[in-house]
């Protein structure tokens, strides 16, 4: 009997082992990664199609992050600077709409093509877990833990490399990786836009009265404004910028649900939008609300003004905070958003114009199905950051340091929204908000993903990833972190191969599979022939070099409106033959010749094509346009050339760049 006994004791630790050991399911894969985001998605299916096996864990419920959360109106900054995988999910919602490219789209249609690269590529996701332990040894990440939030038994998840994808950085932190909150003293890298900035963007006129009974110190303040002080300029604090939702509505009463007053409402938290709007009515709900339009009637509604949908200062304990707290901040910024919109709407304050505009908008019908029309996702603008072995700061936006280990670009203007709202001088005023652009884009260090080797050989960080609070503002764009995302997946890829830690990984070998296979299936990339390739442009005549709106660095431009004969020639190096959709970029500049010369030599024949400046439309944030030059044989073994000349032109020409798409 006690043969037996042990026995079935024996037999019971082996099955414990291998999957139940305390009650925790016990799971053994290549690569995990955290966060299902647009980030994480990209990184899961570039592991799959490098035959990793791949584990995403979701702490939600939904695919894709801020990306089909609403963010419909995709930040880029410069298309330039958009490649590989994250490229082609636009192209995607291209296709979808019919076109080459698309930026602005409806959630729904961004969640369906990231779901359809999880299920292409054979990615197991789990859902609705979050981060409860991480295991270390050796300075490796052995295994993590993680929490159904619907209760059951944790899941234990050993593998060799880890990603942290999510937004708040929850693994790195519970790895004891080096991290900061907030926003460095600009005398820490030498910056000039970090730390307390009161400048004039989404700012409050003089004279706003921050007080519950005007005037009255004694009474109170009005909800909203806290009573902080203001710090001096370009002091470090550990302030978050504001964050918010990005709100889809419809106007398509056949897809409309009615905004109603939500939970908790409380009109007096609005009572500093009526103040502000005593010293400036506007025409219409664009005057305080971003109200980008998308497809279908729909909306993505972002901050706008002084006051809008930020709830500014009500986030900054978020980024540490506990998964209860995290919750409750985050009911906190959907009632007030939906009970802003409610109040926009029915409040008799409200000018008559804005309340009758606000009753045609209202919770679509066929979005977010299962959150009741509702945004699943916080829009995090930033949380924890690691402090890595590299940190961009504002001397990388500027071209003032460049680095060689790219694994990514970033392209958009230093952005922060307003971290606080306080009383200056007896009326209310924001502080945070930056803006700052006019560069173009710029390398990413493979470095800022991966921490210091001292704590950590088996992590990468592409999102919460080593930068300062105002490079971060530069970097943190959906198609960016997908970049990112994509090059820590390979990188991670390349470690596991050459049994490495990710530190050891040479950035120029994630360069060199990028270059070659960007979208990871193994197919001939496309061509892009910039104008500032000088080795494969040729010039006649004397053009201008344009920055602002370009593709990549520089555009051409003429405006001799044809007294002068000038060409610019683009000579594509074909890697094989075929047929090719050839595209040149027109930016979105005014000004432009009503008809564009160009024309097309395949090897054996000129072809002419004229762009007419009518036919040209630029939707978006995008800083120009692919215009189609038609679909052409063209052999790699013949010279080849697109010429835009201005022969015949009544405006401004550009010259900036062709591209050619293998069919």
């Amino acid at each position: 009997m006690k043969y037996f006994r042990g026995l079935f004791l024996f037999l019971s630790g082996i099955v414990c082992l291998a999957g139940c050991e305390n009650n925790t399911n016990q799971t053994k894969t290549d690569i995990c990664i955290y966060g299902g985001n647009a980030a994480g998605v990209m990184a899961a299916y570039t592991a799959a199609k490098m035959n990793m096996n791949v584990l995403l864990i979701e702490p939600g419920h939904r695919l894709g992050g801020l990306t089909s959360g609403g963010l419909g109106y995709t930040d880029i900054g410069n298309k330039y600077a958009i490649s590989g995988l994250a490229l082609d999910f636009y192209r995607r919602v291209g296709k979808h709409y019919g076109k080459l490219e698309q930026w602005i789209f409806e959630p729904h249609v961004a969640e369906n093509i990231l779901k359809d690269l999880i299920s292409d590529a054979k990615v197991q996701v789990i859902y609705g877990h979050q981060l409860s332990a991480v295991e270390k040894a050796d300075g490796k990440i052995i295994s993590i833990t993680v929490d159904s939030v619907a209760g059951g038994h944790p899941k234990k998840i050993d593998a060799s490399m880890f990603l942290d994808c999510s937004y708040e950085g929850d693994l790195m932190a519970k790895a004891g990786i080096s991290y900061t909150v907030g926003r460095e003293d600009n005398s820490l890298y030498k910056e000039t836009y970090n730390g307390v900035q009161v400048l004039e963007g989404h700012q409050f006129p003089d004279g706003i009265d921050p007080y519950k009974i005007p005037g009255n110190s004694s009474s109170g303040l009005i909800w909203g404004v806290s009573d902080g002080s203001l710090a001096a300029q370009g002091s470090g604090d550990k302030k978050v910028q504001a964050y918010n939702f990005r709100i889809c509505l419809s106007r398509d009463p056949a897809n409309l649900v009615p905004i109603t007053q939500p939970d908790n409402y409380d009109p007096a938290r609005y009572e500093l939008l009526l103040r502000y709007l005593k010293h400036k009515v506007p025409g219409d709900l664009w005057g305080f609300l971003k109200f980008d339009l998308m497809p279908n009637n729909k909306t993505d509604i972002n901050n706008n003004g002084p006051i809008s949908t930020d709830m500014i200062g009500m986030n900054h304990n978020y980024p540490e905070a506990d998964y209860a707290t995290r919750k409750k901040i985050w009911k906190e910024h959907e009632d007030y958003t939906k009970g802003l919109l409610y109040f926009i709407g029915h409040d008799e304050r409200m000018p008559e114009h804005l309340r009758k505009q606000m009753l045609q908008w209202g919770y679509p019908k066929d979005e977010y199905i299962e959150n009741n029309h509702w945004s699943p996702q916080l829009y995090v603008r930033e949380a924890r950051r690691m402090i890595g072995a590299y940190v961009m700061t504002q001397h990388n936006c500027e071209g003032r340091e460049i680095v060689e280990d790219t694994i990514g670009l970033a392209a958009y203007t230093m952005d922060s929204h307003n971290c606080q709202r306080i009383v200056v001088n007896g009326m209310v005023k924001n502080e945070g908000n930056v803006e700052i652009g006019g560069f173009g884009p710029y390398p990413i260090s493979y470095r800022s993903i991966i921490p210091k080797a001292s704590e950590c050989t088996n992590l990468l960080v592409p999102v919460c990833l080593s930068a300062s609070h105002i490079a971060y503002g530069s970097i943190r764009m959906e198609p960016v972190f997908m970049v990112l995302g994509q090059s820590a997946a390979i990188a991670a890829t390349l470690a596991i191969k050459e049994k490495t830690t990710v530190q050891q990984v040479d950035a120029k070998a994630i360069q060199s599979l990028l270059a070659k296979d960007p979208l990871m299936n193994g197919r001939t990339p496309e061509l892009v022939v910039d104008n500032d390739d000088t080795a494969h442009v040729q010039q006649t005549g004397s053009w201008s070099h344009h920055k602002r709106g370009s593709y990549g660095q520089s555009m051409l431009i003429d405006s001799s409106k044809g007294k002068e004969p000038k060409s610019i020639r683009f000579l594509p190096q074909l890697t094989q033959s075929g047929d090719y959709q050839v595209y040149t970029y027109i930016p979105k500049l005014s000004g432009i010749s009503s008809v564009i010369p160009v024309s097309l030599f395949d090897g054996a024949v000129t072809k002419h094509i004229d762009i007419k400046a009518a036919d040209i439309t630029v939707e978006g944030q995008t800083s120009g346009e692919w215009i189609s030059l038609g679909k052409h044989r063209l052999e790699k073994e013949q010279p080849v050339y697109i010429e835009i000349s201005n022969n015949g032109a009544n405006g401004l020409v550009f010259a900036d760049a062709v591209l050619l798409i293998p069919m």
